[in-house]
């Protein structure tokens, strides 16, 4: 699985544990991430993103027509495998 939101673009947060003692030691925080499947009806077909929770939250505020057009225009990994925009 992808270690970023594909919407939002989130990725893992770097940190420490610092315990009772106070000795620290690294962590990781990482995303709530989800792999999710959407409908898209402009082009009749599903596509799969790697979302956060946030970033689904977003696909459901804007609507994921508007959000894909965005990924569109911004991220070139995504947007290969998303393709330019099917029309059947």
């Amino acid at each position: 699985m992808a270690t970023y939101c594909e919407v939002t673009g989130r990725r893992p947060g770097f940190g420490k544990t610092v315990s009772h003692s106070h000795r620290r030691t690294s962590r990781r925080f990482e995303p709530n991430l989800q792999r999710k499947r959407f409908f898209l009806p402009g082009e009749n077909r599903w596509i799969r993103l790697t979302v956060s929770a946030k970033g689904i939250k977003t696909i459901d505020a804007q609507g994921i027509e508007a959000v894909v057009a965005r990924i569109r225009a911004t991220d070139p990994d995504v947007r290969r495998r998303l393709g330019a925009g099917r029309r059947d």
